[in-house]
């Protein structure tokens, strides 16, 4: 696997983020092609799929698209530059924590079982923690990363979930995002018990487990 600009590498923070613009995440481009939309008919490469059969270490890395304390979010935005910038698109699971408060109890307990404290972002390769932006920028820098993500399975970057538009989560379709349903049998409105905190319905569930 090979870094996409060849030579030395260069840390890609972002100095000047877009407002009100949010990351698309990298997670669904890769398990479900049958299902989105591509946004570019562009001209593709021949080049032969992975043996299916054969076990791949899965690709974890929470974030967030929140921009609440600046750094926290340039180093999402630059470990996020890191994944997509080898010649090899590599299929990763991204967890938004600031979508699902669950995705965040699930990096706490994660981090809590090896000793550390709670920090974004955290990539996991294989279940084995990688570590955060300084971790990643120094394996990036030493040309180590690409031996780490060895073997991880490979994605189409051109496709995109038609369904979530690559942001996992969509609004709930039984509130509406209100959180709130009527229930006829009683007539008053309920809690409803299909989405999130935030009205939201997570439109592909991960099977992946990081332990």
């Amino acid at each position: 696997m090979d870094d996409a600009g060849g030579g030395g590498s260069s840390w890609p923070y972002v100095k000047k983020p877009q407002p009100h613009q949010l990351a698309r995440s990298l997670t669904y481009h890769h398990p479900y092609q049958g299902q989105g939309r591509r946004l570019q008919p562009a001209r593709r490469q021949q080049q032969q799929l992975p043996d299916a059969r054969i076990p791949h270490p899965a690709v974890v890395f929470y974030t967030t698209s929140l921009r609440g304390v600046r750094r926290t979010f340039t180093d999402c935005s630059a470990v996020r530059a890191v994944l997509r910038g080898f010649r090899v698109a590599v299929a990763v699971d991204e967890r938004d924590v600031s979508m699902d408060a669950a995705l965040r109890r699930e990096l706490q307990g994660l981090l809590a079982a090896r000793g550390r404290g709670f920090s974004l972002p955290q990539l996991f390769v294989g279940g084995r923690l990688v570590g955060g932006a300084d971790e990643v920028r120094q394996l990036h820098e030493a040309g180590e990363l690409r031996r780490v993500l060895q073997g991880a399975a490979g994605q189409d970057p051109a496709f995109v979930c038609g369904a979530c538009g690559g942001v996992r989560f969509v609004p709930c379709p039984a509130c509406a995002g209100s959180r709130k349903v009527f229930v006829e049998e009683e007539g008053h409105n309920s809690r409803c018990g299909d989405c999130n905190e935030n009205g939201l319905f997570e439109e592909h569930s991960s099977a992946i487990s990081v332990r």
